[in-house]
């Protein structure tokens, strides 16, 4: 090399160098920083490898820019970039909970909002208005095509107990959302889980209070708001910041391997509730007929007492009456009394008439049966005027007019 051949080394000994050292010293001494006595290699200088450092960021930035200036730009990007991370953005539906440092910090509001960038703080978004629905008892869902399908049974939840020791299928479905963001996030580990295992719970505990009969019929409605209010006593219990928003029974019928028995059983309670209806009619309509019908008799019982009594009453009082009268005129009263009986006897018997005036003078005894002009009265015509009385009346076929017949004085005439 071009040292060898100018007999000098690479650090410059030779003609020119005296025989100094890499570290500028020569060999032989001198004032220069070379070896120390003794021998041994020189400490490195620090100035000329900054230097040399340089040189080479230098090469890197065209341009002759200065190192330390770029650096102090992509250093404040950077930091920018980093400060930009914090806006987010919350949607109308949602809310958002700053953490800091992983624990709870503020709520916002849907809008755009800043938080301090990760990992000092960070922030969730639930959606604090959207229904949310847990189904127990049974799973629906889609078929290969997309398709709803049958929904899929899961009697280890359906299955349960009524008040009466019967078991009954219950499908339903429990729709709910949150009502406060921090402790839907922080109270509670798993929600739907928390929600789908106090829903059965409540649901299981309305149930066993409730009759087989009822709650196949009128007392779903009962069933539905009576779980509804016990579900979301637990889960204020809890502090999940979730609220129960409706109760839905799916299916509610007894066990399939029993269904056609119990179908039968219902049959035959509802024929005995016809029948008793029935009867319940016929009663009803049988026993008002048959109390008005011994109020009527009633009322003419007593009717005919109050008449007897009143008519007794006036007789008594009428015999009182005739006493009296009997005492203050007994001849004109006895006269009177003998009339009027002899009124009642005569009313109903044949009456004849005789004049025994007449039966002196001519020695005949005239007598008019009264009983014989009635029945002429009715049905037969009367003679003519001024036919001679016995003369028999040919008008018709109607028969004579009775005569006035004689009989010698001291006989009876005959009839």
């Amino acid at each position: 090399m071009i040292w060898k051949s100018e007999g000098g080394g690479p650090w410059g000994t030779g003609p020119r160098g005296g025989g100094q050292g890499p570290w500028g010293g020569g060999r032989g001494g001198g004032n220069g920083p070379g070896p120390r006595p003794g021998g041994g290699p020189q400490p490195p200088n620090l100035e000329e490898i900054l230097r040399r450092s340089q040189d080479r960021l230098r090469r890197l930035f065209p341009g002759n820019f200065r190192a330390g200036a770029g650096i102090g730009v992509a250093v404040i990007a950077v930091v920018v970039l980093w400060l930009a991370s914090g806006f987010y953005r919350v949607l109308p539906d949602e809310v958002g909970v700053v953490l800091r440092f992983g624990a709870y910090n503020r709520t916002t509001q849907p809008g755009l909002n800043y938080h301090l960038p990760a990992p000092i703080e960070t922030v969730l978004t639930p959606s604090v208005t959207r229904i949310n629905r847990m189904e127990i008892g049974y799973r629906s869902g889609e078929g290969n095509s997309g398709r709803p399908s049958a929904p899929r049974q899961v009697p280890e939840e359906a299955l349960m107990l009524t008040g009466d020791e019967n078991i009954v299928d219950i499908n339903f479905a429990v729709f709910w959302q949150i009502k406060n963001a921090q402790e839907y996030l922080f109270n509670i580990r798993h929600p739907e889980g928390t929600v789908k295992s106090a829903a059965e719970s409540a649901m299981r505990e309305i149930v066993g209070e409730t009759p087989i009969a009822a709650a196949l019929a009128e007392g779903r409605g009962k069933i539905e708001t009576e779980t509804q209010h016990l579900l979301q006593q637990i889960l204020d219990s809890y502090g999940a910041g979730i609220e129960i928003t409706q109760i839905q029974l799916q299916k509610v019928d007894p066990p399939g391997p029993v269904i056609e028995s119990f179908r039968d059983v219902q049959r035959a309670l509802a024929d005995r509730a016809r029948l008793r209806n029935e009867a319940e009619a016929y009663r009803n309509d049988i026993l008002p007929r048959a109390r008005g019908q011994a109020v009527k008799i009633r009322q003419e019982a007593e009717a005919y007492k109050a008449a007897t009594v009143a008519k007794a009453e006036g007789d008594a009082a009428r015999f009182i009456e005739v006493y009296r009268a009997f005492k203050a005129a007994k001849d004109v009263t006895l006269q009177r009394l003998y009339i009027e009986t002899m009124e009642d006897i005569l009313r109903n018997s044949n009456k004849v008439i005789i004049d025994q005036g007449a039966a002196r003078t001519s020695g005949v005894l005239p007598y008019l049966p009264l009983p014989g002009l009635a029945t002429f009265g009715k049905g037969k015509a009367a003679p003519p005027s001024g036919a001679p009385a016995g003369a028999p009346h040919t008008a018709g076929t109607s028969s004579p007019l009775p005569s006035i017949a004689s009989a010698p004085v001291g006989q009876e005439p005959q009839q």
